[in-house]
Formats: structure tokens, sequence, C-alpha cells
């Protein structure tokens, strides 16, 4: 049996090293998860309580770790929010500018389905829930109001405007005011958003007709007021 040396060390290096192999991939693993335990008790609690009412040692708390130990990942809560907004929005925006960088067919189609990849990646889930907090609380966090801006609504703005300039450009849409057009396809799936994840919530105020269907119901409406010929069947 391995003896301990002074101190009460194990004096045996082999006993050690395969301690030490045992239990550092699980440690590994823990730590790397830690960021993202941290994102989730965080997100769990702004639901509940609202982003302003939550406080950061009510985060660590429900991660299970110490107030320390989410300061050691995020210097702050709004830090951590952050990190929230770009991981559940930033990234869908980037990945959608590329898709309709390489896109050579009709643009009305490629809108249609930018709209509708959009509700499915930020309508439902977390990056709805990020978008409602933000929307909500934006007025009483200055700073965070201006990185929303600049992380999500600007590119979100540019991506849109640069689809319909494109069309308007090919001649496949007549000559419309962009931004204010902008502004038209965005205020239906916000307003969507923020049903899904208030009234939503509740069994009994459900709207009778699903997200998807008035998002077809939209797309027809506006493609047919912005194509120059007549509107394809």
């Amino acid at each position: 049996m391995p003896q301990a040396g002074p101190g009460g060390y194990i004096s045996d290096p082999s006993v050690i090293n395969s301690a030490t192999l045992a239990t550092a991939p699980a440690r590994q693993r823990r730590k790397d998860a830690r960021p993202q335990e941290l994102l989730d008790a965080a997100l769990a609690l702004f639901v509940e309580k609202g982003f302003a009412a939550t406080r950061s040692e009510e985060i660590a708390a429900r991660a299970g770790v110490a107030k320390g130990t989410l300061y050691r990942y995020f210097p702050s809560k709004d830090e951590l929010f952050k990190v929230m907004v770009r991981d559940n929005l930033s990234v869908h925006i980037a990945e959608s500018a590329a898709q309709a960088a390489q896109y050579e067919g009709a643009i009305a189609d490629l809108l249609s389905e930018m709209m509708r990849a959009w509700w499915a990646k930020v309508g439902h889930g977390n990056a709805g829930v990020v978008c409602k907090i933000m929307m909500v609380e934006a007025r009483n966090f200055p700073e965070l109001a201006r990185f929303y801006v600049d992380e999500v609504i600007t590119p979100s703005k540019a991506l849109i405007g640069s689809m319909i300039d494109r069309g308007i450009r090919t001649g496949e849409f007549r000559a419309v005011p962009i931004e204010a057009t902008v502004h038209m396809l965005l205020a239906p799936m916000l307003h969507m958003l923020l049903h899904e994840h208030s009234f939503g919530a509740h069994d009994n105020c459900h709207d009778t007709m699903s997200p998807e269907a008035l998002l077809d119901a939209q797309m027809a409406l506006l493609l047919h007021g912005l194509l120059a010929a007549s509107p394809r069947t």
C-alpha cells in the first residue's frame, strides 16, 4: 500500500498520476460546461424576475456555484447578457448574411426563406426570450440598448434592406422606400415574438392561428406589393 509522506501526501508517484488522470478529464469537462450553466441559470431567472430584478448572486446560486465563480467567467451581469445576445442572436444574423451573399435565385424566394428561418431560429426558444427581455427592459439600460442596436437591430435591418435593394436593382421588385419596407417586414415578426413569450406562456391565451400561418400571409401580402411583374403562381 502506498505510504503517506510528510504532510500526509502520498509518496508513490504512480498513484498520484493515476488519480490525476482519472479526475482531471471530469473536472475539465465540468469547467468547460460552467459558462453555459451560468448562462442557462441567468436566462431562467431573467424570465422569472426580469433582467433588472435579478441579482448576480442569484444567478450563481441557481447554477450551484459561488458568486466569485460567476465573476471569473463574466465580469458583470451586463457582460453576461452580452454573451447571451451574441450566442443566441448575432450568430444567426451572421449566418444569414453569409447565405444571402451566396444566393443566386429569385430575391422573393430568398426573402421568404430568410423570414421563415428567422422565426424558426429566433421566434422560439432562448433567442426569442433574449429579444423579449431587451425590448421590455432596454429603456432602463441605455448602454445595453446601444449594444443591442449595434449587435442585432442594425445588422438585421442592413441584411433585409440589402435584399430588397438587390431585388429593385435586378428589376424583380418595383422601387419602394427600403427603410420603411424593412420596418414593415420586421414589425409583425416582433409582434409575434412578444406574443409568443408573454401571452403564449398561458394555455388559455394562445392565438388560434400559428405563427407560421401568419408569416405566410404576411409574406404573400408584402411580396405581391413588391413584385414589379405579375405575381408568380
